[in-house]
């Protein structure tokens, strides 16, 4: 598989022979956690459609796969995402078929619900002040965020 930086908040999969790779339009261009993010959606993407595709005995080798994401205004953090599928080998009727498997992806059914993220000290006696429930925070998106510092901010504000 092929992975190509298409933008700061976009990338293209495409099926290759030999081992992944991941290439930038020009050397400033680094692969960002983001982009890791948009990776996995794309690589997840690409797994079941070719196992669904192996099912109806069809070639995925025209494939390609364009994630592409929005940040959320004032926060470090993604708002939407979206998966662009172009398979110009597969016919009309299948169309619909495709996408609803494009749905069963793994990453894609994580990313679109709350989930709980913990984050430990690996030492036992270091000081852990606060936890931040990320269902809460869905539920009550006003409530101030613990900082690294130690302060709080409310989110949207400077």
């Amino acid at each position: 598989m092929k992975i190509t930086l298409t933008g700061e908040e976009s990338l293209r999969l495409e099926p290759t022979t030999g081992p992944l790779t991941i290439e930038a339009p020009s050397h400033d261009r680094g692969y960002s956690p983001f982009h890791m993010l948009g990776s996995a959606l794309g690589s997840c993407t690409f797994s079941v459609l070719q196992s669904w595709a192996t099912n109806k005995n069809l070639s995925v080798a025209d494939l390609k796969i364009d994630i592409s994401w929005k940040f959320a205004e004032n926060q470090h953090r993604v708002e939407s995402m979206r998966v662009k599928l172009d398979w110009p080998s597969l016919s009309a009727e299948l169309w619909p078929r495709a996408i609803r498997a494009a749905h069963l992806c793994g990453i894609h059914q994580t990313l679109a619900r709350p989930m709980e993220i913990t984050v430990d000290a690996v030492r036992p006696d270091a000081p852990i002040e606060r936890v931040v429930d990320l269902t809460t925070r869905l539920k009550k998106p006003n409530v101030p965020l613990p900082q690294a510092d130690g302060t709080s901010r409310t989110p949207g504000a400077p």
